[in-house]
This record gives C-alpha cells, sequence and structure tokens, in this order.
C-alpha cells in the first residue's frame, strides 16, 4: 500500500482509521494533496470526491448525522476553508459531531503575498469544540498527536464539529510504500455521567405542580425509552408536546403545535400556561409556541440534556444533566399522579382542531397547503424524510406523519443554505429510502448538491416551487409593490427541469392536485436513477390558504 511520505500526512490518516472515521470527503486541490494520497491509497477508508467546499462539508454533515459518528471533510488551502463554515455552525448548534482537516501553507507563507493563502488557524473558533493547529516541523510529531487526539475524541464524545489545520511543505505529492511514523491512539474517555438521582426539591415540584408542559425539540429517532413516553401519556397532569422533528408519537401527545395554539385567545393561552416547563431535546421550530412562552411564563423551567441547556424562554431555572430517560426513570420512582384535567382538556381540543383540520384539507384549493397533506399521505412508510427550511418545515408542523418515517431538518442555524446537500449525504450513509420536501429558494440555493457521483438510486426530491420565497406572503407587511416582489420574496421562473437533464436525475412536473395523485402514484417506485418531482403552486394564493386555514380551525 501507497502512503504519503509526509508523516504528518501519515499521522492524521493512521489516527483517523484507528478511530473508525471511514467516511471521508475531499475536495479536489494541491495543498491537500498529501491526505489525499493518505486517504484514497488505504481501502479502510470509503472516500468522496466533491468540488465545492460547501456542498462537501454538509455532505460530511449529513453523512455523520445518520451514523452518528464523525465523518471527515479535507479541503486545499486559503478561501476553500471558509467555505466549510455553513455546515460547521449546523453542526455545532445541532450537536452533529464533524472533523473538518485543512490544509495550509507553512508559517512563513502566511501574510506575505502569496496565492490561495489566509489566516487559518483558529478561523472557526466561535462554532468549533476544538482546533488543532498543528506544526510542519518533524519534532513537533509528539505534540501533533496529543491535538489530533485531543480533537477526534472531542468530536466524538461531545458530538460537534472539531477543525484540524495540517501546514505542509512543498513537494506534496512523494509517495512511500513504509509508513515512518507510529502515532499513539489516545482511547476515548471510559468516564460516564453516574449522577442519575433525582433530589427531593424536584420530586416536591413535580408532585406540587397541576400544569406540567413537556415540549421536545429535534430529537433522534428512537432517543426515549417507551416506558418514559407511557409515564407521560398516563398522567393527567402532564400535556407533551412535539414536533414534527421531534420523532416523537403518542396519541395522548399534541404533535402539531400550531395547529393547536395559532388560533388562541388570551383565556385559552392563560389555561395552558405551565406550573413546570420540561423540554427536552434540541432547537424548536414553532415561532408560536416560543412565543406563547415567553409571554406566559411557566413559574419553573427545567431543561434536561447531558450537555447544554438554552434559555430559549427566558425563564430557565435548571438545567439538569442527565439523559431524559434516566432522568424520568428516577423521578417516577417518586412521585404520584396528580389530580388535574390538564392533559383531558388539551387533548380534547386537539381532537377537535383535527375534525376542523381536515374539513378544511378536503375543500381547500390547489395550494403549499393542499400540497403538503398529498405528500405526507404518500410518503412510504419505514422511510427518511429530510425537510428544508422556511416554509416547508413550518408546513410539517401542520401534519401528522406516520410513525415509522423518521425525521430530520438543519435547525441548528435554521439556514436553507445545506438542505439539498445534507440529505443526499444521509442517503449515502443510510440503508432506508430518503426522501427530500424542500421549497424553491432552498433548493436552488443548494443546487450544486446533485454536482454529486454518490447519490443513490432511491434518493427523491419534492420541490416545492411557489416561485419565490412564500414564508414572506405570510409575515406582516405590504405585498403588492415591486420592492417586496424583488427584495423579501424574490419572485423568479426557474425551474429545475434543466438541471435534473445536466445532472442525469429523473424529472418530473405537476401543476394541479390531480396531476400529482398521478405523478405521486408512481413516483416512489423502484428506478435507476434518482428522481425529482417539481410541483407549481400559486404563488399569490397559498398565503391566503393557509392564513385562512388558522381561521378555519379555531
Amino acid at each position: 500500500m501507497n502512503y504519503s511520505n509526509i508523516p504528518l500526512a501519515q499521522t492524521i490518516v493512521q489516527l483517523c482509521e484507528d478511530k473508525d472515521i471511514q467516511h471521508i470527503v475531499i475536495c479536489p486541490g494541491s495543498r491537500n494533496a498529501p491526505l489525499a494520497i493518505g486517504f484514497t491509497e488505504n481501502p479502510y477508508f470509503k472516500v468522496y470526491s466533491i468540488v465545492d467546499e460547501r456542498v462537501a462539508a454538509f455532505f460530511a454533515m449529513g453523512i455523520s448525522q445518520q451514523t452518528g459518528h464523525p465523518a471527515a471533510v479535507v479541503c486545499t488551502s486559503g478561501s476553500a476553508v471558509l467555505n466549510f463554515y455553513p455546515a460547521i455552525a449546523e453542526a455545532y448548534y445541532s450537536d452533529i459531531p464533524l472533523i473538518i482537516i485543512s490544509a495550509d501553507r507553512p508559517p512563513h507563507f502566511i501574510d506575505i503575498g502569496d496565492g490561495q493563502t489566509i489566516r487559518q488557524e483558529n478561523v472557526f473558533q466561535n462554532h468549533i469544540l476544538y482546533s488543532a493547529n498543528l506544526k510542519i516541523e518533524e519534532t513537533f510529531q509528539k505534540e501533533n498527536e496529543i491535538q489530533l487526539n485531543a480533537a477526534i475524541n472531542s468530536s466524538i464524545e461531545l458530538k460537534g464539529p472539531v477543525h484540524i489545520n495540517a501546514p505542509f511543505e512543498e513537494p506534496l505529492y512523494g509517495k512511500t510504500t513504509q509508513l515512518t511514523v507510529k502515532p499513539q491512539n489516545v482511547p476515548l474517555s471510559t468516564k460516564k455521567n453516574t449522577k442519575n438521582e433525582v433530589n427531593n426539591d424536584d420530586v416536591a415540584r413535580w408532585n406540587a405542580s397541576k400544569r406540567k408542559l413537556i415540549l421536545v425539540g429535534v430529537l433522534k429517532p428512537g432517543t426515549l425509552n417507551k416506558e418514559v413516553l407511557l409515564t407521560w401519556a398516563q398522567d393527567p397532569s402532564v400535556l407533551v408536546i412535539t414536533e414534527t422533528t421531534s420523532n416523537l408519537h403518542h396519541d395522548y401527545f399534541i404533535c402539531s403545535i400550531d395547529q393547536l395554539i395559532a388560533p388562541f385567545s388570551d383565556e385559552e393561552f392563560k389555561a395552558l400556561q405551565p406550573d413546570l416547563l420540561i423540554t427536552i431535546g434540541g432547537m424548536v421550530v414553532s415561532k408560536k409556541v416560543k412565543a406563547f412562552l415567553r409571554n406566559y411564563s411557566a413559574k419553573h423551567h427545567w431543561h434536561i440534556d447531558e450537555k447544554k441547556a438554552y434559555d430559549t424562554f427566558f425563564t430557565l431555572s435548571k438545567h439538569i444533566k442527565q439523559t431524559p430517560n434516566d432522568f424520568f426513570t428516577k423521578l417516577y420512582e417518586h412521585t404520584k399522579l396528580k389530580k388535574s384535567d390538564f392533559q383531558k382538556t388539551w387533548l380534547l381540543k386537539k381532537k377537535y382542531r383535527k375534525l376542523k383540520h381536515d374539513e378544511y384539507l378536503n375543500s381547500v384549493e390547489f395550494s403549499d397547503l393542499k400540497v403538503f397533506n398529498e405528500l405526507f399521505n404518500a410518503l412510504p412508510t419505514q422511510s427518511v424524510l429530510q425537510i428544508g427550511n422556511s416554509s416547508a418545515i413550518r408546513y410539517a408542523q401542520l401534519f401528522t406523519l406516520d410513525p415509522s418515517i423518521s425525521v430530520y431538518c438543519n435547525r441548528g442555524t435554521s439556514g436553507i443554505d445545506g438542505s439539498n446537500s445534507t440529505a443526499i449525504g444521509f442517503s449515502v450513509a443510510s440503508n432506508e429510502a430518503v426522501t427530500l420536501i424542500t421549497g424553491d429558494l432552498s433548493f436552488f440555493y443548494d443546487s450544486n448538491a446533485l454536482w454529486n457521483n454518490y447519490i443513490p438510486a432511491n434518493f427523491r426530491i419534492i420541490l416545492i416551487n411557489n416561485q419565490g420565497g412564500g414564508i414572506f406572503r405570510i409575515l406582516p407587511g405590504e405585498k403588492s409593490t415591486p420592492n417586496f416582489d424583488t427584495y423579501f420574496e424574490t419572485v423568479h421562473n426557474l425551474t429545475a427541469k434543466k438541471l435534473c437533464e445536466m445532472h442525469q436525475i429523473g424529472y418530473a412536473s405537476v401543476n394541479n392536485e390531480q396531476e400529482l395523485k398521478q405523478q405521486l402514484s408512481l413516483f416512489f417506485e423502484h428506478s435507476k436513477r434518482p428522481q425529482l418531482l417539481e410541483i407549481f403552486t400559486p404563488r399569490e394564493f397559498n398565503d391566503k390558504a393557509l392564513l385562512d386555514y388558522f381561521k378555519f380551525i379555531a
């Protein structure tokens, strides 16, 4: 087997193999040639070549999102490194492990006017778990090993992005058949959080609260034990509110937050105001529930997470550094059911809202809302749904999905910039079929994601094209002006047809409900290449259909 003849490159590659960093995404370049040689010559690694660095980083993050273990993305020096930043920020806020490896010029070439050279050390310092700034001199071999072990272990253990910056001196393309270094692999920490007790104050607070609201944000499927979910459902003083990205399902949970609370009066908000708010998981999508819990504050707010707690509602009183499974298992050993009609009241309201929801959807004309109803009814069971940001994820909040469908969305920073790339990366590492539902601006913004030789044949893209940023039509403000069309909604006449032709992706389009149903009946069947369905919806009617929906279900 061939290796780079540069010891630092050998060290990085060996430690990645030792720590089971198997998926390596390489952005073509010259300064990173020693790393490209090392990774591609070693059959252990699954190596991908992606030209666009921003796409490559989200693609790698999608792999990590699926596997739960870091993928690595490698680039050359200069501005190439900076294009990784959007994915790094997303991984940082979504707790997704990711290893960034940037090749660099030797230190004496920095800030002297040399080409493809910037200040790369600590360049991601505000959104990174660890920055390993390696040294070019072989006398720093031991220090480099320490830095590399610390970086990679941090990504694995703490679930987030780390940056390894590796300077290389020319010549860059030399090979050898013998390793010249044998780096030490520092094992992962075996120390676990053993604090799984609950204190008397927590038990007393729980028992005294008649209105307990459990709000679940982004959560990976299978995170919570069924026993925990059952105890929540059987407690009449507990109301569980989940989101599409929570991946939790029970008949006694509220799974469509906005559907429930959007039409609320002040009196209803006060009736829902909790004595005790408990939050679990990552970011919360619903702006309506954020506004509710900020304006009608809980008396006490606990967040349960081993790593961190955000004070999203400005009332955080306690961060319980345990897993939800451990905490609730212990808590329910010391608590008693509280007589309360809190859960029953809002489950009855949920039932009423669902009846009105179904009635409205049966009568509403073709629109974004109607389309999402059809899509969620057609998705294959036992599959994965990746949802784009902005309107797509918010429409999804209004529907109940089949429990066998796992849902993911880049909610760490909630950007539209990497949804395509993330979904494709996820699909490459997944044994399940993956469908991406996205809006037009998000899709076209990240269209370079299709410049990719690894997209599985069972990957599906559903593109809802309402000719602009439709979400802005729902927000307050004057709509019928050239200024709004150009600078907010960004009206366009683009279509994905030519992109699909260029990238060898099957393409179909629809313009009405009948065509949509016909295409969906065939869309998920076996195919020899990925497929994209573009759905054109009425730009100037979509917002009215949605706003009328909230009035109708009240």
